[in-house]
C-alpha cells in the first residue's frame, strides 16, 4: 500500500517501525477534549507503537484553522491523521487532500465527510434514547402529554442530529415538544439565551422537562431557570459526564448525564490509526460499518454509552477512575453526597 513507506521510517518515520500520528481536536469548549481524549489517545498510541510520536493541534472551533493544521501536518510528513472535525462538511476538502497525499484519516467522535478510512465513536442514537428515557422517567407517572423543550447541539455536528433522532424515537407521541433549539458551539452561553427565550415564550411553569444534548448545554439551561427566579427547575438531561455536570447532579439541579467511556474510544482510535499507519486495513479493528453522506461502508467502531444518575456515579465514573469522590464532593457538596451515598 501507499502508506508502507511512511510506516517504515520514511518522511513520517519516528524511529524503526514508528511514524508520526496527527491528532486534531475541534475546540476547548468541552473539558473532555484536552483533559481526557488527548492524553488517552497519546498513551494508547505509545502502548501500541512505542516508536510512534504524536503531533497535536486544537482548532479552537475554527474550521479554517483546522484546515490549515491538516495541511501543515501533511507537509510535515505524518503517517496517519485522527480527526475530530470542527465542521464535518467544511473539512471534506482537507480529507481529500490527505487521501491524495497517501495519509489515511480516522474520523474521531464525529463522522466527517470525504474519503475517511475509518470512524470511531459512540452510538449517537443510543445516547439520545438514553436521554429521552431518563427524561420520561424523571417527569414521573403521567409524563404523557407533558411539555418538553429540546436543546439540541451544534447543527454543524452530525452527532447533534444523531442524538436528536435518538431522543425523538422515545419522546415523539408521548410528550409535547413546545420548542426546539440548536446550540451553536455547544456553549452554555448560547444555551442560556435559547432557554431564556423558551421560558419567556412558554412561561416557566409550563415547561415539564428539558432535553439538553450535553452538560455544557444543561449548564446554560439551569442558569436560565435560575435567572428567571425558578427555584426548582424541571428535569434536565445532559451528556459527557463533565465534573461540573456531576456536581449539578449531586445538588439535584441536573437529572442525569450520559457517560461515554472515553478510554475505550481513545483506545479504538489509537488501534485503528496504528493499523492504518502500518499499511493494514481498518477492518482489523472495526466491528461494524457506517455510511456518511459521501462514503459508504466506512469501517467503524461504535461503542455503547451509559446513562448516569446520582445513584450511578460511584459504580461508573468513580469505579472507572474518571474522577475521585473527593473531586466530585467539594466541601459544600459533602452533605449532598452523603445523602446519595457517594462516600468513597
Amino acid at each position: 500500500m501507499a502508506l508502507s513507506s511512511a510506516a517504515c521510517g520514511g518522511d513520517g518515520g519516528a524511529g524503526e517501525g514508528g511514524f508520526r500520528v496527527g491528532l486534531l481536536l475541534p475546540s476547548r469548549a468541552l473539558p473532555r477534549w484536552e483533559h481526557s481524549d488527548k492524553p488517552l489517545i497519546e498513551s494508547g498510541l505509545k502502548r501500541l507503537c512505542p516508536d510512534c510520536t504524536m503531533e497535536y493541534a486544537n482548532a479552537e472551533n475554527d474550521a479554517a484553522r483546522q484546515r490549515q493544521q491538516i495541511s501543515t501536518m501533511i507537509t510535515r510528513g505524518v503517517g496517519v491523521l485522527i480527526l475530530d472535525a470542527a465542521d464535518t462538511r467544511a473539512l471534506r476538502s482537507s480529507i481529500q487532500e490527505a487521501r491524495r497525499a497517501g495519509v489515511p484519516v480516522v474520523a474521531y467522535d464525529r463522522l466527517a465527510e470525504g474519503p475517511i478510512s475509518g470512524f470511531v465513536s459512540f452510538d449517537g442514537g443510543e445516547v439520545g434514547r438514553l436521554q429521552g428515557e431518563a427524561l420520561l422517567k424523571a417527569m414521573g407517572p403521567g409524563a404523557s402529554g407533558r411539555t418538553v423543550v429540546m436543546m439540541n447541539g451544534d447543527p454543524t455536528s452530525p452527532n447533534a442530529a444523531w442524538y436528536r433522532r435518538g431522543a425523538l424515537s422515545v419522546l415523539e407521541g408521548k410528550v409535547k415538544i413546545a420548542r426546539s433549539y440548536e446550540t451553536l458551539g455547544w456553549t452554555a452561553h448560547n444555551a442560556h439565551d435559547n432557554m431564556s427565550a423558551a421560558i419567556a415564550a412558554l412561561g416557566p411553569d409550563r415547561i415539564d422537562g428539558v432535553l439538553a444534548a450535553n452538560d455544557a448545554i444543561a449548564a446554560g439551561v439551569i442558569s436560565a431557570f435560575k435567572k428567571a427566579g425558578v427555584r426548582n427547575p424541571p428535569p434536565v438531561t445532559g451528556q459527557d459526564a463533565d465534573l461540573e455536570g456531576l456536581r449539578r447532579i449531586v445538588r439535584g439541579e441536573q437529572d442525569m448525564t450520559v457517560y461515554k467511556p472515553f478510554g475505550k474510544e481513545a483506545a479504538a482510535a489509537a488501534a485503528m490509526a496504528v493499523a492504518l499507519g502500518r499499511g493494514e486495513e481498518a477492518d482489523e479493528v472495526a466491528t461494524t460499518t457506517i455510511d456518511s453522506p459521501t462514503t459508504k461502508d466506512i469501517p467503524s467502531v461504535l461503542l455503547k454509552p451509559n446513562a448516569v444518575t446520582a445513584a450511578d456515579i460511584e459504580k461508573t465514573l468513580v469505579r472507572d477512575g474518571v474522577y475521585t469522590v473527593e473531586q466530585i464532593c467539594t466541601p459544600k457538596l459533602r452533605r449532598a453526597c452523603d445523602r446519595i451515598g457517594l462516600t468513597g
